[in-house]
């Protein structure tokens, strides 16, 4: 299973005018599952509990994919460290992969098997078997964030998560893009007059959403499910439709790593824009790069 294309942009404004009007579509073969499954959670109507726990979903590239496997293990348990080193001990991590790589001894971090054969990039299967595995990752009410094995979370993102309690969740609007094979490292965030060309992060990785999910109501989990097969770009707009629109997190919260070597993105031609983009829009200031050295725990 591919993932899913996304919804024209015309499309989308046509569906969130009319939910927001009259909730009245056309017949069913005019959404696609995510939208369906995002205005059955919006008739639903549901009514946000406190959220105990962030719940992070990690669909790992396979052995048999990569030229270097004991450096992709590595760059995932840098991940994982991002999330050991949070100063609220309240998240969880599930691992979704062929085989079961070395993990940091934690019990909060997990591992989900996945036995597909079918070949090329399994990335959205893993997705959906571990959105299908929320009852049992996540038995409480919380946020649900699905992101990548070599995005690094900063410190302090849990605890904004869960203190600021925000309806529907959280968008990472302002984040990170680091060039490894450079060193250098870039601003993602709104455009301005100053930088007309620049991106929100949510447009450039994959790790930008953390949607609240109530596992009594089978409709939030569905949700999840279809949303994490499309590309991130989706992600505002099937909350929106939802009625669980996702609020802007404070701080540049998460850092996308490029040109490490075994970015899926390099392999779908998808990389070289990204690229230009560190360079466009590096930051250049030395105490800026230290603090953000800092909050990410990157080597020197």
């Amino acid at each position: 299973m591919a993932q899913v294309p996304a919804v024209p942009k015309f499309k989308r404004a046509q569906h969130l005018l009319r939910a927001s009007l009259s909730g009245a579509f056309g017949p069913p073969d005019d959404l696609v599952a995510s939208e369906t499954a995002a205005l059955a959670l919006r008739a639903a109507r549901l009514q946000q509990q406190t959220s105990e726990q962030v719940t992070f979903l990690i669909p790992l590239v396979g052995a048999h994919h990569v030229k270097d496997w004991p450096a992709v293990v590595d760059r995932l348990n840098a991940t994982l460290r991002s999330f050991i080193r949070q100063d609220n001990p309240n998240w969880t991590a599930t691992i979704c992969c062929q085989q079961e790589p070395d993990l940091p001894d934690d019990k909060r971090i997990g591992f989900l098997p996945f036995d597909d054969p079918t070949p090329g990039n399994d990335k959205w299967r893993k997705l959906r078997v571990l959105a299908q595995s929320l009852p049992a990752l996540a038995p409480r009410p919380g946020y649900v964030m699905s992101f990548d094995a070599d995005d690094l979370l900063r410190q302090g993102t849990v605890t904004e998560m869960l203190r600021r309690q925000k309806q529907g969740g959280y968008l990472v609007q302002s984040g990170l893009v680091m060039d490894v094979a450079k060193g250098d490292i870039a601003l993602a965030d709104n455009r301005s007059l100053l930088t007309p060309m620049r991106k929100p992060f949510w447009k450039l990785c994959g790790s930008c959403a953390a949607l609240y999910h109530d596992p009594s109501e089978p409709t939030s989990g569905a949700f999840l499910t279809e949303m994490t097969q499309h590309e991130h770009r989706m992600f505002p707009y099937l909350s929106r439709l939802a009625g669980q629109p996702l609020t802007p997190l404070d701080r540049p919260s998460v850092l996308y790593m490029l040109n490490h070597g075994d970015n899926f993105g390099a392999r779908r031609g998808r990389v070289g824009y990204k690229t230009r983009f560190v360079q466009t829009y590096k930051i250049r200031d030395p105490r800026k790069i230290e603090q953000i050295r800092d909050d990410f725990a990157l080597d020197p």
